[in-house]
């Protein structure tokens, strides 16, 4: 089970719950960690699943009262560790082996919106944790992108990865399913297949000073083949003009997209200087000292101008007497 299908409180039932009570032959839902053992055509299949950990699930001890987010998080990972390593002793090492997880590992890539996730609580695994004996595949869901975490060793470690684009962050990776081939115990071989996904498009654009900014969006969709494909323009407007576009002529560009999902204008904010601190109580010379600090291109020239300044001041006040 998935972390999307767990509820938020306890006693709740999940969105998968109704498949574990129809007569489907050879579908199961795991809610709990266990241990399935499945007949094959080809012989006996041991499987350890480990549904998605959460804080409701496993965290339900007294010596988590009071506990911060990241102690109860720490608490989940050694806790499931041990899960599954208990579970993996249960296992008869001469017969073909799969752990099932839906789980986050350290080395894993993350794409796409779930990026976000690196900097949430989610419980984190190590690899070691996971290609332990008797495991000849390691098959995990949860991270979007297809990859092979232990290339150069034994058991592969695989995220088949989603099977659809979800958003503009993996609009150029590849999606698909696994295909796990065990030939006998200790040799397992996997082929990624790849399935057909929409087309994202994403434009992104300097506009060009003193130009038609429309026209230059326009000629960029051109350059696109955006027939039948979801659509994102991004145009970054010059810092010293205004935000020009036609959006109504951008729709009717994109007439042949399938949808056009969004058109994120980007100015950059204007610095703005910093203001002096400048008390009444400080002289003259002070205060023009501490307004030509706020002025760099004056730094050169800074002596000269408060000397200047300050005499123009005393000969304001002291006028000389006319001969």
């Amino acid at each position: 089970m998935e972390n999307h299908d767990n509820p938020l409180s306890f006693g709740k039932a999940h969105s998968l719950d109704i498949f574990d009570n129809l007569p489907i032959d050879g579908f199961n839902v795991i809610t709990k960690p266990k241990i399935l053992k499945l007949k094959t055509k080809s012989g006996p299949v041991q499987i350890v699943g480990i549904p998605w950990p959460t804080k409701n699930s496993i965290a339900i001890s007294n010596k988590c009262a009071f506990k911060s987010s990241q102690n109860i998080t720490d608490y989940i990972c050694t806790a499931v560790g041990q899960i599954i390593e208990s579970l993996a002793n249960e296992l008869d090492t001469k017969t073909p082996s799969i752990f099932a997880g839906h789980l986050t590992v350290s080395t894993g890539i993350f794409s796409g919106s779930e990026k976000r996730a690196i900097y949430g609580n989610d419980p984190t695994f190590l690899p070691s944790q996971l290609t332990i004996k008797p495991f000849d595949y390691i098959a995990l869901g949860h991270l979007h992108r297809h990859q092979n975490l232990n290339k150069d060793a034994y058991p592969p470690i695989v995220y088949p990865g989603s099977i659809e684009r979800v958003d503009f962050g993996e609009r150029k990776e590849e999606k698909g399913f696994c295909l796990v081939t065990i030939e006998k115990k200790g040799a397992t071989r996997y082929e990624f297949i790849k399935t057909p996904t929409r087309n994202l498009v994403q434009i992104d654009i300097k506009l060009k000073e003193k130009r038609n900014q429309t026209d230059q969006i326009i000629n960029e969709l051109k350059k696109q083949d955006i027939k039948n494909a979801i659509v994102k323009i991004i145009y970054h407007v010059p810092e010293q003009e205004k935000d020009n576009v036609d959006l109504q002529k951008i729709n009717q560009a994109c007439s042949e997209a399938m949808y056009l999902a969004s058109i994120v204008p980007i100015r950059k904010k204007p610095t703005r200087e910093k203001r002096s601190d400048l008390k009444i109580s400080m002289n003259f010379e002070n205060l023009l000292s501490s307004y030509f600090d706020t002025k760099p291109q004056l730094k050169d020239k800074k002596k000269t101008l408060v000397e200047k300044a300050v005499l123009l001041y005393k000969q304001s006040k002291n006028p000389q007497k006319e001969t």
